[in-house]
């Protein structure tokens, strides 16, 4: 869901097919469509790592402050704008457990952790997380995590002849290592711990970090259009099948392998993609529906999840619509704004309205009414897995 490279086509559409495959999940319809998130992580990783190594090769130097700046700049406004309407739907509209569940969790959303707090807290991401509003920013908080932590690891790695490659083997390292931790985790009863732990996931944001360096794109440099479409046509199959068969936490080898693997060719795809945009199989991926849906992207996951719970499980195809709607309305109102540097958004006045909009977030959280414990229920038959 990170920017970058936005302006490629075919980059746009996998963002696409990716929001679309984790609606798709929420509604009931796809049963692997949770992996969407993981192609998710592996872009951000992907786009991330190369706009980085780009600045550090260009001025050899990097700005930590510009660039966490222009991440937050980025994506807290639409952030923001969700939670706190959010906060007036479930004060309007939800149950009171409901509203109770967000009230605290908001928090945690603004210090980028809720990932943490759940797991600290042992909702269990395939049962109990149908009751709280804010489940899937846990999503959000594993990449604003990876934004805070890798940037340092590309200065130090990536200065120098061999810079790309020390950034890749260390890319590579990583994801090692957080396979096996997810292994280890994984076969635990819940898999909460597993399955929303920054260290666990970081695999899948490494390995697009891995493709973004000068020997993944060397590797594929070479390849014809014929040829990336060629590659990329089992690995769209591949992809596929998994989202259509993979059946949840209780998938075989998920957590022993398989989502690793979903990631690793997810990589791969993205790198062939990103080097022949223009190919048959880019040109399709980077068409019109799939390439609008991944411009919606990050507003249209952050939205369709409230309203999904919200709404009443036989208006699922309502919510969706809403969401869609919703996100149209963050792109122009505030994404658009902050991307193409209106004059709102510059300097101290950007800042400025940023601060004021946070503050009044934090009023509306203090202001809404803490339901009394236990008032209320969730009528759970309605609600699907976040």
């Amino acid at each position: 869901m990170a920017a970058g490279r936005s302006h490629v086509g075919a980059l746009d559409g996998l963002r696409g097919l990716a929001v679309a495959a984790v609606l798709l999940f929420h509604a009931g319809i796809l049963d692997g469509g949770f992996l969407g998130v993981d192609l998710f992580f592996v872009l951000s990783g992907f786009l991330i790592t190369g706009l980085l190594l780009e600045e550090l090769g260009g001025s050899g130097r990097l700005d930590l402050v510009a660039f966490w700046g222009r991440r937050a700049c980025r994506l807290l406004p639409a952030l923001t704008l969700m939670v706190a309407g959010t906060l007036v739907l479930a004060w309007a509209l939800a149950e009171r457990n409901l509203l109770a569940a967000a009230l605290q969790d908001a928090p945690w959303v603004a210090a980028q952790s809720v990932n943490w707090h759940y797991i600290g807290e042992r909702i269990g991401y395939w049962n109990a997380s149908g009751t709280r509003l804010f489940a899937h920013l846990w999503s959000i908080g594993v990449e604003w995590q990876f934004y805070l932590v890798w940037p340092p690891v590309v200065i130090l790695a990536g200065r120098g002849p061999a810079g790309h490659r020390r950034v890749a083997l260390v890319a590579l390292a990583g994801a090692l290592v957080s396979l096996l931790l997810m292994i280890r985790l994984g076969a635990a009863v819940d898999t909460t711990r597993a399955y929303e732990g920054t260290d666990t996931r970081a695999f899948s944001l490494l390995l697009g970090a891995a493709a973004a360096t000068a020997p993944a794109r060397a590797a594929v440099s070479r390849l014809s259009h014929t040829a990336v479409t060629a590659i990329c046509l089992p690995l769209l199959g591949a992809l596929a099948a998994a989202w259509l068969l993979t059946g949840g936490e209780k998938a075989p080898g998920l957590f022993q392998g398989g989502m690793f693997a979903h990631s690793l060719g997810s990589a791969v795809l993205i790198a062939l993609l990103a080097h022949a945009p223009g190919s048959p199989v880019g040109r399709v991926i980077g068409s019109a529906v799939p390439r609008v849906l991944g411009e919606l992207s990050y507003s249209l996951y952050l939205w369709h999840w409230p309203l999904y719970l919200l709404l009443p499980r036989s208006m699922t195809v309502l919510a969706a619509g809403l969401s869609l709607l919703a996100a149209v309305v963050s792109k122009v109102a505030v994404e658009d704004p902050v991307r193409r540097r209106a004059r709102w958004t510059r300097g101290r006045r950007g800042w400025a309205a940023l601060a004021a909009t946070a503050v009044l977030v934090a009023g509306l959280w203090a202001a809404i009414p803490r339901p009394e414990p236990g008032a209320g229920t969730v009528d759970v038959s309605r609600l699907t897995r976040p």
